[in-house]
């Protein structure tokens, strides 16, 4: 007999599975904002199109899937101190995250400068599920950049992954 996992039971595994932290951002008719997530994929590379997972129950819900396009910020080791802004934690007004300097001003959208990856793209489907939606994103613009460490949250807490592959014992570069 297989038993259903509680919520909680849920929520420890995926504590377990590392993942990378970004910052969703979104400007237009409905206001500018960002958020930190970590439920981020790629669906495919034609076209290319990246998954995102939204809390429905976040104030900025309403207002990506309203403005309809987003950057995904795909962030660096060095910067843990965004990712806590954007998760709420540090209290910084939103406005005010977005007058630093650490913002791409040539841009739309809210693009970070040295973000690892930046992903321009326009929501093309939004589905719910559970307490989530789960959006579609065509990206139309990418950026990568090279070099650095990446920012990964795994056992709930940050942690910085060298690019560095692991070398399997016994095996030589």
């Amino acid at each position: 007999m297989t038993l259903t996992p509680s919520q909680a039971d849920f929520r420890e595994a995926m504590a377990h599975l590392p993942a990378a932290v970004n910052i969703l951002t979104t400007d237009g008719p409905n206001g500018r904002c960002g958020i930190t997530v970590s439920a981020v994929c790629s669906v495919t590379d034609e076209p290319p199109t990246l998954l995102v997972c939204l809390n429905r129950g976040s104030a900025m819900h309403g207002v990506f899937q309203a403005n309809g396009r987003v950057c995904v910020n795909v962030l660096a080791g060095e910067q843990q101190e965004l990712a806590l802004h954007f998760a709420g934690a540090t209290k910084v007004a939103m406005a005010e995250r977005f007058t630093w300097e650490v913002w791409d001003r040539d841009q739309d959208l809210p693009v970070l400068k040295d973000a690892l990856v930046t992903a321009v793209g326009t929501i093309k489907h939004a589905v719910p599920m559970g307490s989530h939606s789960v959006l579609f994103v065509d990206i139309e613009q990418i950026r990568t950049r090279t070099g650095g460490q990446s920012l990964v949250y795994f056992n709930r807490a940050f942690h910085r992954l060298d690019a560095t592959p692991l070398v399997p014992e016994g095996a030589r570069p």
